[in-house]
């Protein structure tokens, strides 16, 4: 019989190799943390309405940041089925009168509105002032309402928006470096929109921008008030700053700002 020294000798001896093999043992690959899902009340806008026109801005570099949005996975409207519904009767009313809505922005989560962040406090990154904000300061964006840590947008029933003359033409890519012109300059010399000229572009950080700013006349603010008119009476309520930015009222989620990816996987219905 082996004496107990001797015993405990042997037994450490065999458990080294077990403790190396351990040691060495690739440890089990973490579980990809699942996406989360939208709600059962939200929709693709093209499944209500598919002669809504789509531009889905952020998806593409031309946007104020010069990059795609983090987020923005397929270029497509999400909305809640209430505001999507009442974008459908705004399209019907203005279909009649030879023109089409189309949407720049939908459903942004809150993810991007993260990246919007971290791109306004990146002061060296400029690449996109000549077009969208060339006479605010970068500095200011917070101070001056441009850039904010939550947005309606997230919460589902706001949206981007403009109108184009039938029959539509096309708008054309934006390429990267290309020379940027003021977002306020005359409409023939501007980033080409098949847009009615609105009298800026859109996200043009400037108080041209303000839905009612009296600078803005004629044919312009006409095509303003056609957008503004045709959407208040269904439900929609302007942000007075911005002539693109409608939320449908009453909001299903007033006070919830998601996160969920903008694809169509995300939609559960």
């Amino acid at each position: 019989m082996m004496g107990m020294p001797r015993l405990a000798v042997a037994l450490r001896a065999l458990a080294l190799p077990v403790a190396a093999l351990l040691a060495v043992a690739p440890s089990a690959p973490a579980q990809a943390k699942p996406e989360p899902k939208a709600p059962k009340e939200f929709v693709a806008l093209g499944d209500i309405d598919p002669t809504i026109l789509q531009e889905i801005r952020y998806f593409t570099p031309h946007n104020f940041t010069g990059d795609p949005v983090d987020g923005y996975r397929r270029p497509m409207c999400i909305l809640t089925r209430p505001a999507a519904e009442a974008l459908h009767r705004a399209q019907g009313q203005l279909l009649e009168r030879g023109y089409t809505l189309k949407v720049y922005d939908c459903y942004r989560p809150q993810r991007a509105v993260n990246d919007f962040v971290e791109w306004a406090k990146d002061l060296g990154d400029q690449r996109m002032k000549g077009e969208f904000y060339p006479e605010v300061d970068k500095t200011r964006l917070f101070e001056d309402g441009y850039i904010a840590e939550k947005s309606g947008h997230s919460r589902g029933s706001t949206m981007d928006l403009t109108i184009v003359r039938l029959p539509a033409l096309p708008t054309r890519p934006y390429v990267p470096g290309e020379k940027l012109v003021p977002c306020y300059a005359a409409k023939k010399d501007r980033f080409p929109d098949n847009s009615v000229d609105m009298g800026t572009g859109y996200d043009c950080f400037d108080t041209l921008s303000h839905t009612l700013d009296p600078r803005i006349k004629g044919v312009q603010r006409a095509n303003r008030l056609l957008l503004k008119g045709t959407l208040e009476k269904l439900g929609f309520v302007n942000l007075a700053e911005e002539w693109w930015h409608y939320t449908y009222k009453p909001e299903l989620f007033p006070d919830t700002y998601f996160d969920f990816p903008v694809s169509r996987r995300s939609l559960t219905g």
